[in-house]
Parts: structure tokens; sequence; C-alpha cells
């Protein structure tokens, strides 16, 4: 079974929040995929981390190491699909490319975003509930 992950899960495992083992938990024994956007959304995320002076850059580079352990199968998404959910919700493009992953790969949405996860279930995806 395929999981579409998206950032806010994946930093929540790197980063060692309190809902890691929840996350974990869900995601054992299954494949993780997500599109390739995903790579520079984490990023961004650490960047700003680092700008705020949030961690260290040892620290921004010891997460990226904790992410490359994570197997993540990339799916390239269609990108008209993705405007079309753009305008339906009024979404930045880089939520609809996770939510046209999860449709395309038929896959739930592990996330701990409230509002992607409200889209999600307007478009029927399974969401994958956790909470922080």
């Amino acid at each position: 079974m395929q999981i579409t992950v998206d950032t806010s899960a994946l930093i929540a495992v790197i980063t060692a929040e309190k809902c890691k083992p929840v996350i974990l938990a869900s995601t054992r024994g299954k494949t993780l995929v997500a599109p390739p956007s995903i790579h520079w959304e984490i990023g961004n995320a650490f960047s700003a981390m680092v700008k705020r002076k949030r961690i260290s850059l040892a620290q921004a580079h010891q997460c990226l190491d904790a992410l490359a352990e994570i197997p993540i199968k990339y799916f390239d998404v269609s990108l008209k699909r993705s405007l079309e959910l753009v305008d339906r919700f009024q979404i930045y493009a880089y939520d609809a490319y996770l939510l046209v992953c999860a449709v395309e790969t038929r896959s739930p949405l592990l996330t701990l975003d409230d509002a992607l996860a409200s889209h999600a279930k307007r478009l029927g995806i399974v969401v994958v509930e956790v909470s922080r």
C-alpha cells in the first residue's frame, strides 16, 4: 500500500516531534510517495529555520541526512490537474501537487496540515489522522 506523505509529516519525523511514533506506526510496511517538489519544500523549510536561527546549519544538515534515510518514491503529477485544484481551492501549487499525487496514486494522504487535510477530504482522499 502507498501513502502520499507531505512536508509537515516528514519534518515531524526528522525533527523528532512528539507525533513521530504515531507517524512511524502509520507508515510501517507502506510505500511513501510524494511529488518531486517535496524535496524543495523541505529545503525551503530548513532554510527558513536556519535563517531565523531556530536551528544551526549543522542541525539542518543532520535533519537532511535523516531525510535521506527515508525511502520515498517520487511521482510526477499532472500540472494541469494541479492548477485546476489551485483554482478550485485557492491553494498553493505545492499543496495541489500533493493532492494530485494522492488522487493519481489512489493513496491516502499523511499530513499534519489541517487545511490540506480538509481539501483532501473534499476530493474523497482518505486522510491518515495524526495529531500533533
